[in-house]
């Protein structure tokens, strides 16, 4: 298990009008990777908040399924997820085969990500 440099220690934010609950100021957000799982996951405070999955092969990480928690959606986490999950894939020297339909959104919206993403193998 290896906690990510691009952890943020901050509460995530107010909460939107849809969200259950208020953010506490004692709710860390975090991203932990798991390579053993081929998975990043995402803990606010103790609480397991989501995941992405991944599977690797040939120098490429394939990301192949995101998912947040009802009671987490709306904060702008997916988006902390995926920033760690694709920065720590760039550390890693891999290539980046955006499956999951969030993460492929994701690239899309956020420049500077191009370089790492590369199309699937037929």
């Amino acid at each position: 298990m290896a906690l990510l440099d691009q952890s943020v220690s901050a509460s995530p934010g107010p909460a939107s009008p849809a969200s259950p609950r208020p953010s506490r100021p004692a709710d860390q957000v975090r991203v932990v990777h798991l390579p053993a799982q081929r998975r990043f996951v995402l803990e606010v405070g103790a609480r397991r908040a989501g995941f992405t999955e991944y599977f690797e092969a040939e120098g490429r990480r394939a990301f192949v399924h995101t998912e947040v928690g009802q009671p987490f959606t709306g904060r702008g986490l997916a988006s902390v997820l995926v920033r760690a999950a694709l920065g720590t894939t760039r550390a890693d020297g891999l290539k980046v085969v955006a499956l999951c339909p969030y993460v492929r959104r994701w690239v899309e919206g956020h420049p500077g990500y191009e370089d790492l993403v590369v199309p699937p193998r037929p």
